[in-house]
């Protein structure tokens, strides 16, 4: 007999604001839900972006009373914290409620104080903990979890991540709308957005990334799924336009050329987003491969137009390189957009303010830019520590000097994106996005004219991913 009869997990954002656009699904608690549904008679996936009447607590919590007996919810962002707190502890106590994800992972102690009805919280990746939990384990025997337990909270021991291949991927079938790009609730153009996971982990060393670690501090090595496991989700998504989630889609090249090859061979005909380091450049067969295959759109971290501060972050690459690689992207038919981080250390205005010049120089399309950030694991926290003049207020926050503090760091951002979207870019960007394919007539009238800002808000969107901050939804414009 199953312990749960019927679960509910929650995707508990909603709004007008750049986590909750609506343009990408909750890919995180799709994989959870995947892990579950053979051990509970029912899962009813909510995702709160698209059901307003549930946006209430009051209605959600007679419809949880009525209906479910475990509650599962997803909370992942710095974003709207608070608000997200108060939402949950407005939700019915007499139910079993177990929340996961990034921010709750690294918030456990806060939580359980904010929410008194929240019951268990799951602690880093959490595929097989929820499956213990609705297999009816008893709470101090699985790792990875924190409870509640006379009137005291107990973390258990972290759990070793799971092997990726072992992982059941989403089962879209549980959705109750597609995910397409909305502002103010209103549709914009005609495509359909998803993601997929292919990998997990990077093997580069990058001094202001922490993508190689959980939010517990383990290492998260590189590893694969299989291609043909890859092809048999990708033959189950309807979506116009893919996002790859993988830090680097192309770290094993023979691997993505093998995707690219079945792709083109399977007649499969979708847009899709890539990240990538530059180095791709290397490999022009792979390229044309990914141009044929619908590879359209690249999200590329540059981080700085400057040798000193690349060698600072051991990003690994020169100017030069930047240069060079960038020259080879441009031949294809790709949308090319690049991550700067300001505000590093020793970094002076006139050097953060060259960032438009030269992202235009070597041909970006679209940029974003974030100031340097301090996360819990990051190998900059002792180097700001130790640096006179510089400082952070909190983990997982921005870095700040004596000379370059809140107010200055605002007015130097507001500069950078000025020189950089003028008006000549933004008519390069809509010319662009047509000539490649990414936009059609029909999808034009309605993108365009909020095309800067979409553009924008996207690519700021996944910089604060990147650095494992306040990440949201990725945005719209980039893949329009």
């Amino acid at each position: 007999m199953k312990k749960y009869k019927h679960a509910l997990a929650l995707n508990p954002y909603f709004g007008d604001s750049t986590a909750t656009m609506g343009i990408f699904p909750p890919t995180g608690l799709e994989y959870i839900v995947a892990s579950m549904k053979d051990l509970v008679d029912k899962v009813t996936l909510l995702d709160l972006r698209y059901h307003k009447a549930f946006q209430d607590p009051r209605a959600l919590g007679d419809f949880i009373r009525s209906e479910i007996d475990l509650l599962c919810i997803s909370v992942r962002w710095e974003t709207r914290f608070e608000q997200i707190c108060d939402f949950i502890s407005q939700l019915p106590d007499e139910v079993t409620t177990v929340v996961g994800g990034y921010k709750a992972t690294l918030d456990v102690e806060y939580l359980f104080e904010r929410c008194p009805n929240i019951d268990l919280i799951v602690r880093g990746e959490g595929e097989e903990i929820i499956r213990d939990i609705l297999k009816g384990l008893p709470n101090k025997d699985i790792r990875g979890l924190s409870y509640r337990e006379n009137g005291k909270i107990v973390h258990n021991e972290n759990r070793p991540l799971p092997a990726l291949d072992s992982i059941p991927f989403p089962d879209r079938s549980l959705r109750t709308h597609d995910y397409c790009l909305t502002l103010h609730g209103v549709r914009l153009g005609r495509r359909t957005f998803d993601t997929m996971l292919t990998t997990r982990g990077c093997p580069f060393k990058c001094k202001f990334c922490t993508f190689s670690l959980n939010p517990l501090g383990q290492k998260r090595s590189y590893t694969e799924r299989p291609v043909a496991s890859v092809m048999e989700e990708l033959q189950t998504i309807s979506a116009d336009t893919v996002l790859f989630s993988d830090d680097n889609f192309f770290t094993n090249v023979k691997r993505s050329e093998e995707i690219c090859d079945r792709i083109i061979a399977s007649g499969i005909k979708k847009t899709f987003i890539v990240q990538a380091r530059i180095d791709v450049a290397r490999h022009p067969r792979v390229l044309a491969k990914a141009e044929q295959a619908g590879f359209r759109v690249f999200l590329l971290g540059i981080e700085s137009p400057h040798d000193r501060i690349l060698q600072q972050l051991q990003k690994g690459i020169t100017q030069q390189q930047i240069r060079e690689s960038l020259a080879v992207l441009t031949r294809y038919k790709f949308f090319l957009h690049g991550y700067f981080i300001y505000g590093n250390i020793g970094e002076s205005e006139e050097e953060m303010l060259y960032i438009p010049r030269f992202a235009k120089e070597i041909g970006l399309d679209t940029i974003s830019f974030q100031k340097l950030r301090i996360e819990k694991f990051s190998p900059l926290k002792g180097i700001v520590e130790s640096t006179p003049g510089y400082h952070f207020d909190r983990i997982g926050g921005p870095v700040y000097s004596d000379r370059y503090g809140r107010k200055e760091l605002k007015q130097i951002r507001n500069r950078i994106r000025a020189a950089f979207y003028d008006s000549s870019q933004l008519l390069h960007i809509a010319r662009k996005a047509g000539r490649i394919g990414l936009v059609d007539g029909r999808d034009l009238a309605g993108v365009l004219p909020r095309l800067p800002v979409l553009l924008y808000r996207f690519a700021a969107r996944k910089e604060r991913k990147r650095h494992r901050h306040a990440q949201s939804a990725q945005r719209a414009a980039a893949v329009l």
